[in-house]
């Protein structure tokens, strides 16, 4: 059964870093395509990019390039490293796969402020 774990969300200042983890099990992350989505206060779930089994990555135009997807199939884990925070994403932030389209985790939350 799949099931997604996402962690490392947290209270940080404009400028900040922080890098999420999602811990997968039931199925290998190095088999499926992995996503990262976020949810503002009073906004809809937006994409924010994904991981293809091969290690290629995309991602949306919302992101400013300070987030960066990556993989450790060994430990079957996906991150999201986040740089440069603003304000704008605070947030729930989830993962996803393909193996499970329709299955969500329970989020881990962001919150950029001084």
């Amino acid at each position: 059964q799949v099931h997604l774990v996402e962690s490392g969300g947290g209270l940080v200042q404009p400028g900040g870093s922080l890098r999420l983890a999602c811990a997968a099990s039931g199925f290998s992350v190095s088999d499926y395509v992995m996503m990262w989505f976020r949810q503002r206060p009073g906004k809809t779930r937006g994409w924010l990019g994904s991981s293809a089994s091969d290690g290629r990555t995309n991602y949306s135009g919302s992101v400013k390039g300070g987030f960066t997807i990556s993989r450790d199939n060994a430990k079957n884990t996906l991150y999201l490293q986040m740089d440069s925070l603003e304000p704008e994403d605070t947030g729930v932030y989830y993962c996803k796969t393909s193996a499970a389209i329709d299955y969500w985790g329970q989020g881990t939350q962001v919150i950029v402020s001084s």
